[in-house]
């Protein structure tokens, strides 16, 4: 019995490091891609006064997908324009999106991405 708990533990143990680091995990090519065109997109909307806008499509435009580059890419807007590029998102990037932002540990209301 003791080591059936104890392992039932493990499990759950690396269940929650897994989730955890899906954060840190990069998403598909196809999502990623999807992601920083829409987060371009939003950008060439904007203003460029202080070059402002210049400064963010330049932290955007020459990223690759590896590690938690796309949800930098989703940091660099407030909650209003998070809203605004969750919309615009097919249904499956915007899950990769919301399961990244859950193990990030964003509780459902402060993650707009959640469908």
């Amino acid at each position: 019995m003791y080591d059936k708990e104890m392992s039932k533990q493990k499990q759950e143990e690396i269940t929650n490091t897994k989730e955890k680091n899906l954060y840190y995990t990069a998403p598909s090519n196809e999502e990623f891609e999807e992601v920083k065109a829409k987060a371009i997109e939003i950008w060439n909307d904007y203003s460029n006064e202080f070059d402002y806008r210049t400064e963010k499509l330049n932290q955007i435009k020459n990223l690759q997908n590896i590690s938690d580059n796309v949800m930098y890419i989703i940091t660099t807007f407030d909650m209003n324009n998070q809203v605004a590029l969750s919309m615009i998102l097919s249904p499956g990037t915007r899950k990769a999106i919301s399961d990244r932002m859950k193990a990030g540990g964003n509780p459902p209301e402060a993650n707009p991405f959640e469908l």
